[in-house]
């Protein structure tokens, strides 16, 4: 319901349909399950006024917290004494009539009144992500402010919520917001010489001129996109991986570092037979130990398997912690992987030879490690001062400047119209990252640039 139908008209492109505003209002609440002192009902939609004036009295004053009394409209029974307020649309996060209602948050109260909005007509409940999708079918939000909203709920670290609340706050979208009034200027001037360059008023070197603006604009994009993947792997988590021979203390350095038994020791070669993982807050950054099986050629299907997974899961490693116990010194593989020496079992007895000592025992050196491992977290992943924090975006940055590097090409060869057609494409791969991608906007810049028609 509230969906329009698709468009029949072979003119209009499929990705310029909108769906038609819902009729429907919804609720959902907006705090967590579970007793509480206050619980949050956010209802948005057409019917928010008739909602409140059913439920709740007099519609109260825009913006300003009322004491009301919540009432079953099917009896008039007393729901509970509620904090009730009006946010009336386009000024609300949904850009629709809002309202929320905090009601003391007790099961029973809560049930209560989400079966009495339920049983008013045309309100149901919201979907997962509703309140949202309608924020950005109304404008309220672009595509990329939406994940970092999401971003924002799921973030288990400083930096990740920083990374967050930049996009959330339009840190991307303004910037690909400037993007994209560069290329719509571009391909104004390439349409207006192709389509009215004998119109008098129509100024000579309209297509250096999208040349050149193309060309700086891939340079730009190219750059952005040279930043080590840092806003994808700041989401993800920095991975830091323990290898090493069987026995050299991986488990208990795992334990020692989550500061609880996550992982079994025991003296018996081959124990870890799979990875186990543990997500950390280093510093404010997210960094994901995980501790393998010992590598060690063995008859065993099992442990051969485990130690398969091992060598996978080090290829992959941000990061390989390897363990080289001082009784049985194993120096780490001669390649190219970012590999960290540490000298286990320092306790029983003095270091020789290269690493750094620690001691799961005693916490010798483990200081040293957790800053070292700080130190190149945040160098492979920032601050959460990334501009790109999706495949996503960087699929369709890449989709972009790949258009744009055609451009000089085409007008180096005299075909203005396969130039149009690339800054086209790269308008439309802009777009996909915010939502917008509209021609109107290209037509109105032509018309409004050039008195063109006259």
């Amino acid at each position: 319901m509230g969906q329009a139908a698709p468009s029949t008209n072979p003119v209009s492109p499929p990705h310029l349909v909108r769906p038609m505003p819902s009729t429907d209002t919804i609720f959902a609440p907006a705090s967590g399950f579970g007793r509480a002192a206050v619980a949050v009902i956010r209802i948005s939609g057409p019917g928010t006024r008739f909602v409140l004036e059913t439920i709740a009295g007099p519609l109260p004053p825009p913006r300003r917290l009322t004491l009301r009394t919540l009432r079953d409209p099917s009896g008039g029974g007393a729901l509970d004494q509620a904090l009730v307020v009006f946010m009336p649309g386009p000024g609300s996060f949904t850009g629709e009539d809002g309202a929320e209602l905090q009601i003391h948050g007790g099961p029973a109260v809560r049930a209560g009144v989400l079966r009495a909005l339920a049983a008013l007509p045309a309100c149901r409940a919201a979907e997962p992500g509703e309140f949202t999708r309608r924020a950005f079918l109304n404008g309220r939000m672009d595509l990329a402010a939406v994940e970092g909203l999401a971003d924002l709920i799921d973030a288990q670290t400083e930096a990740q919520a920083r990374q967050a609340l930049r996009q959330l706050s339009g840190r991307l979208g303004a910037q690909v917001e400037r993007w994209r009034d560069a290329l719509i200027g571009a391909l104004a001037d390439l349409e207006a010489a192709l389509d009215f360059a004998d119109e008098g008023d129509v100024p000579a070197g309209l297509e250096a001129r999208a040349g050149a603006a193309a060309d700086a604009l891939a340079r730009e994009i190219a750059a952005a996109l040279r930043d080590g993947r840092r806003g994808e792997r700041l989401r993800e988590g920095f991975t830091v991986v323990l290898a090493g021979p069987p026995n050299a203390g991986k488990s208990s350095l795992l334990n020692a570092v989550a500061r609880r038994d996550v992982a079994i020791v025991s003296a018996v070669p081959g124990t870890t037979r799979d990875a186990i993982e543990v997500a950390c807050d280093l510093g404010g950054l997210p960094v994901t130990l995980v501790d393998t099986a010992g590598l060690r050629e063995s008859d065993d299907a099992i442990e051969r398997e485990g130690i398969a997974r091992t060598r996978a899961r080090v290829e992959a490693a941000d990061l390989v912690l390897w363990l080289d116990p001082l009784d049985a010194p194993t120096p780490p593989p001669e390649d190219r992987r970012p590999y960290l020496h540490l000298r286990t079992k320092a306790d029983l007895g003095p270091m020789e030879g290269p690493g750094l000592a620690i001691s799961s025992t005693t916490g010798t050196g483990l200081d040293i490690l957790l800053d070292e491992m700080q130190q190149r977290a945040a160098a492979a992943l920032g601050e959460g001062d990334a501009l790109v924090t999706r495949e996503r975006h960087r699929t369709a940055l890449i989709r972009t400047a790949s258009a744009l590097e055609r451009v000089a090409d085409a007008l180096a060869l005299g075909r203005s119209e396969l130039a149009a057609e690339d800054v086209r494409l790269a308008l439309r791969a802009l777009g996909e990252i915010t939502g917008r991608v509209d021609v109107e906007a290209v037509l109105d810049r032509i018309f409004a640039g050039f008195c063109i028609g006259k």
